[in-house]
């Protein structure tokens, strides 16, 4: 299946309470109906990380032809990134989109979905299943942020430290060493991808919407909103964690803590990878996440999906 960007992009327009009516872009592609026995019937949504420039077609563009080919998929662009727009954050990040994605699936009459989150999204897509779990099958987690606890490694990590070195004085040179700390292998960090990062990065309203995201992490009033490990207890369902062996921006003893305390999650670990398996790991990621969501099944019983 050969999917472009352009033949599969939509927008919404959705209310919020606090920020007022925003526009949330999204990609879309996959059966309008499934087999029930394929996952549950459950479209899957993803959900992107939270680097400069980053977006839900940046992300998962080139996984979306194998995932859609079984499941409805939506790569969503999360509040702040991508083609939706950038309102402040109310409260804190993982809540604030994780309320913005519900409305975009009320908008498109979509009841219950499959998550799939890379780090930032991967908390966005955590705080959605703990707020909404009625609304949720089953997670996948690719080291997501709030949930990692990191046991070993300094705070802040590698990556994150690039991060916020970019965020105080975004060129193009510190945009590749912060790309650079997302793979193992340096060829995928190419000319085009940085331009095409900075080009997004750079464009009106989207510093502005990082500080504003980050804010809400350092922030006391609503950083503790965002330590998501703390309430992973709760998760009541099928969670599969992904991780690179060699993630430098949430490292993988940050996982340890998320496996033993979500009662249904289990832990897939791809060597030489670092933080985007999507990309760097794409044949083994996308077989390892299919055959976990088609093992879903609805149950009378919702949250125990």
């Amino acid at each position: 299946m050969t999917l472009s960007k352009e033949s599969v992009q939509r927008s919404v327009k959705i209310g919020g309470p606090e920020a007022g009516d925003i526009t949330l872009g999204y990609y879309e592609a996959g059966p309008d109906t499934q087999p029930s026995d394929v996952g549950g019937g459950l479209p899957l949504v993803m959900l992107h990380g939270g680097g400069p420039g980053a977006s839900a077609w940046s992300n998962f563009g080139g996984a979306l032809p194998t995932f859609a080919a079984t499941f409805r998929t939506l790569l969503v662009d999360q509040p702040g990134f991508g083609r939706s727009d950038k309102p402040p954050v109310v409260g804190n990040y993982y809540r604030h989109a994780a309320d913005y994605v519900v409305k975009l699936l009320d908008e498109l009459g979509i009841d219950r979905v499959h998550l799939l989150g890379n780090s930032l999204g991967g908390g966005t897509a955590m705080r959605l299943a703990l707020t909404y779990p009625d609304r949720v099958g089953r997670l996948i987690l690719m080291g997501p942020g709030g949930l990692s606890l990191n046991l070993f490694h300094a705070d802040p990590t590698e990556g994150v430290q690039r991060l916020m070195d970019f965020g105080a004085d975004p060129t193009r040179d510190k945009l590749r060493a912060f790309i650079s700390t997302m793979v193992v292998n340096q060829a995928l960090v190419t000319d085009e991808l940085v331009e095409e990062r900075f080009a997004d990065a750079t464009a009106p309203g989207a510093q502005e919407a990082m500080r504003s995201m980050g804010m809400s992490f350092w922030n006391p009033e609503t950083a503790e909103d965002g330590m998501l490990w703390r309430e992973a207890h709760r998760l009541r369902k099928h969670t599969l964690l992904t991780w690179g062996r060699e993630d430098r921006v949430n490292p993988l003893d940050g996982a340890f803590a998320a496996l033993k305390l979500i009662p249904k999650a289990q832990l897939h670990v791809f060597p030489n990878c670092g933080h985007w398996a999507q990309i760097e790991a794409a044949e083994e990621f996308a077989e390892v996440s299919m055959a976990f969501l088609r093992r879903h099944v609805e149950r009378p019983r919702k949250d125990t999906a």
